[in-house]
């Protein structure tokens, strides 16, 4: 990227500015909660602009809105043993997360944001994030901490906050923490030793509500669209082969269900993963069919008769937003996150959750596929602001990058979406 696509002008100067961080080390979700903010900043401020800070490497193969633009960083992966290594082999992580940090402080330097969030880790990926949080801590400029609406189970959760200093940082850097969900669907930092001291910071801003883009113009879309169908989608795929095995030995054994099934591998999925599914696939040619991936699967989502997914925040937002019969299949490695989600959604009647732990059996996912176009709407249940977070989020950023924002009204800082 060109430096004067992010140099602050005397033009921009009378708009806000916003970096938001996202590490990006593991699947697409980071990105997307980005990328649909920032694109909501600036349908509300078309004047604002917005740099994604991003370690995804697929983050240019998104389309972002009009005054948001991003940087890429040198991708880093996760293991199988939920370590992490640079995605070149040849280079050593710590000299990844050395240039990452680097390019990190020279966008803000560049940019000059007036305020900036950051996705989900307080210090950054390995602590990336601290230059440029000291740097900011000195210029007056605002710094939010975005949380999803579960993060891990609580005996995981504390010890890998402080292992990584994150409390510590909250402290120092952070002047507002939001929660992108609802206090009583889950309440993703009670269990830490420092939720008491950041009580006045929190706002739970309900969940994010998405919207389906314009299709683009050379868009093509798989000849079962054209009938109801159920959408299967792991996300990024780099974790999904159960839930896809799962979905096909359904079909397999169950070839009279009715509705045939959309398979999205997602772009991370093992080349070898993909290859052994779309060998099964093609023996049930009136049931499955698959694609790799979908820049625009909202448009998918919304056409959908029903999903089946994982249960990650992303995927849940748009269960909600589109309002749609769901399946969840939530991992639990490393994290429990889409567990305790899944489970709460099911308990709320939002969504219908299988645990893997109480049985893989082909008829056990038939079942419920067959049961998929019965089950009630997310609306039949679904409470008043529940998905008003973009509205919370627009409104903060207001608040906080106004000429005067160091004079933020005491009532302002309340939860929104309790």
């Amino acid at each position: 990227m060109e430096t004067r696509t992010l140099r602050a002008n005397d033009d921009a100067a009378r708009h806000p500015r916003v970096l938001i961080y996202s590490h990006d080390t593991f699947g697409l979700g980071h990105l997307r909660r980005s990328r649909t903010i920032a694109n909501a900043l600036v349908g509300d401020d078309p004047g604002l602009r917005v740099v994604i800070v991003s370690g995804s490497a697929v983050v240019d193969r998104f389309a972002f809105a009009d005054g948001v633009t991003s940087v890429r960083l040198p991708a880093v992966t996760k293991r199988a043993d939920d370590t992490y290594a640079s995605l070149d082999a040849g280079m050593p992580l710590e000299r990844t997360v050395a240039e990452r940090a680097a390019i990190i402080a020279r966008t803000a330097e560049t940019f000059r944001p007036n305020l900036i969030l950051v996705d989900k880790e307080p210090t950054g990926f390995h602590g990336e994030m601290l230059p440029t949080l000291e740097q900011a801590l000195g210029q007056g400029c605002k710094v939010v901490l975005g949380l999803r609406d579960v993060l891990d189970e609580a005996e995981r959760l504390v010890p890998e906050w402080e292992r990584k200093g994150a409390s510590a940082a909250v402290r120092r850097f952070y002047d507002e923490v939001w929660v992108y969900g609802a206090a009583r669907i889950h309440e993703p930092v009670a269990a830490l030793p420092i939720a008491a001291e950041i009580a006045d910071r929190l706002i739970y801003t309900g969940y994010l509500r998405r919207e389906a883009p314009v299709p683009q113009p050379d868009r093509h879309e798989p000849r079962v669209t054209g009938e109801p169908f159920i959408l299967v989608t792991p996300g990024g795929g780099g974790d999904g082969d159960g839930l896809i095995d799962w979905v096909i030995c359904a079909y397999e054994t169950d070839p009279g269900i009715p509705l045939p099934a959309l398979i999205a591998f997602g772009p991370f999925m093992a080349a070898a993963s993909r290859a052994g599914f779309l060998d099964r696939i093609g023996r049930l040619p009136q049931k499955l069919s698959a694609i790799t991936f979908d820049t625009e699967i909202e448009l998918l989502m919304e056409k959908a008769a029903g999903l089946v997914a994982m249960g990650g925040y992303n995927t849940f937002c748009e269960i909600l937003s589109f309002d749609k019969r769901a399946i969840l299949v939530p991992r639990t490695q490393p994290r429990r996150e889409q567990r305790i989600r899944a489970v709460a959604a099911d308990a709320l009647g939002l969504a219908r959750c299988l645990l893997e732990e109480d049985g893989r059996e082909p008829a056990r996912m038939a079942t419920a596929l067959r049961a998929l176009p019965g089950q009630a709407l997310p609306s039949q249940v679904i409470d008043p602001g529940l998905l008003d977070g973009l509205t919370a989020i627009t409104e903060r950023v207001r608040a906080l990058t106004a000429p005067a924002r160091s004079a933020v009204e005491p009532d302002m800082r309340r939860r929104v979406c309790s």
